[in-house]
């Protein structure tokens, strides 16, 4: 449990104040984001992506077998942030990429 030298975060969830080490260990545990195949991916990965995608407003299409190095995870379990050399701020769903 927590100790008393603690710092307590307000749970809005809940309603109640929490010990923050819990809250952090909590929130890790329920963010796990998942490829195409199930992998789990962490900040800093390499994917490569699984089928062709058209990029909106690039009037690009990035395809099948790119490689796209050091994504970083984003609040939505479903999407990743990351860059290619043609496009800036791109924004990939997972269940278009596999884990290199």
């Amino acid at each position: 449990m927590a100790g008393d030298d603690d710092e307590y975060v307000y749970d809005e969830v809940t309603g109640e104040w929490r010990p923050a080490s819990e809250l952090a260990a909590a929130a890790q545990a329920a963010v796990e984001v998942r490829d195409a195949a199930g992998n789990i991916l962490n900040d800093g990965d390499s994917v490569t992506l699984i089928k062709d995608l058209k990029v909106k407003g690039a009037n690009q299409t990035l395809k099948q077998g790119t490689v796209i190095r050091s994504i970083r995870l984003t609040d939505n379990p479903e999407e990743i942030d990351c860059r290619h050399d043609t496009i800036k701020g791109l924004v990939l769903r997972t269940e278009f990429v596999r884990k290199r």
